[in-house]
């Protein structure tokens, strides 16, 4: 792997870089490993200390699962998008399991957990970015359960169909029904009577090739 190349990418990444030592930076670089996983990869399942996963190209979904196997996604990450959960050797406070699924072919830095946690314990930079990045992801996952908990149907698949446009800056979302109930911890069934009554409103349009957006305005309405 190139250094320089990772060097150059983490000063970017890591407000705390140019505060580290060259030796705690060369061990970061070292332990850093360039993985491609294919779609449909589970790239976590839990039951090891991964260490921070950096996207390069693709998508990633980070998710939580019951003893029954019903799962509900927290987040999902593109590219420039860093996961912390999925390291709880270097922060202990995670004490709850997390799946990692490639939702798109997709390669991604890897640091190696165990590494990160020494240089996350010689330096307080290192440690505050770190749980800075977990409350922000916290913040994250309560916001899903908020929905989940508090919104209505309707509401809920309103806020993703809007943000998911808005990011895609496309009125054309190309996901299937049991892909948007995935994103929005529901049922296909239920996704596919909402979405038919949201075309009746003449909100979407619905086809094969996924969901095309036709009144920005009144989808704004039903998700804010």
């Amino acid at each position: 792997m190139n250094i320089k190349e990772l060097e150059s990418a983490y000063k970017e990444l890591f407000p705390f870089w140019d505060k580290i030592s060259d030796e705690d930076k060369q061990a970061v670089c070292e332990n850093t490993v360039s993985v491609s996983y294919s779609k449909g990869t589970t790239i976590h399942d839990g039951n090891e200390c991964l260490g921070i996963v950096f996207v390069r190209r693709g998508c990633l979904r980070v998710y939580i699962m019951s003893e029954e196997g019903k799962d509900i996604t927290l987040y999902r990450l593109h590219p420039g998008d860093m996961c912390m959960l999925a390291a709880s050797c270097v922060l202990q406070s995670i004490t709850f399991d997390v799946f990692i699924d490639a939702e798109e072919d997709s390669e991604c830095y890897v640091v190696n957990g165990c590494a990160l946690s020494q240089v996350n314990d010689r330096n307080p930079d290192v440690k505050i970015f770190m749980l800075e990045m977990a409350v922000g992801r916290f913040s994250d996952v309560m916001w899903v359960m908020q929905q989940i908990l508090f919104m209505s149907m309707d509401k809920r698949l309103a806020i993703f169909l809007y943000e998911e446009s808005a990011r895609n800056n496309s009125d054309t979302i190309n996901l299937t029904h049991e892909q948007i109930a995935r994103y929005i911890g529901s049922a296909r069934e239920v996704v596919s009577r909402m979405l038919k009554y949201f075309s009746n409103e003449g909100i979407v349009e619905v086809s094969r090739k996924g969901v095309r957006v036709l009144n920005k305005n009144r989808l704004k309405e039903l998700a804010f």
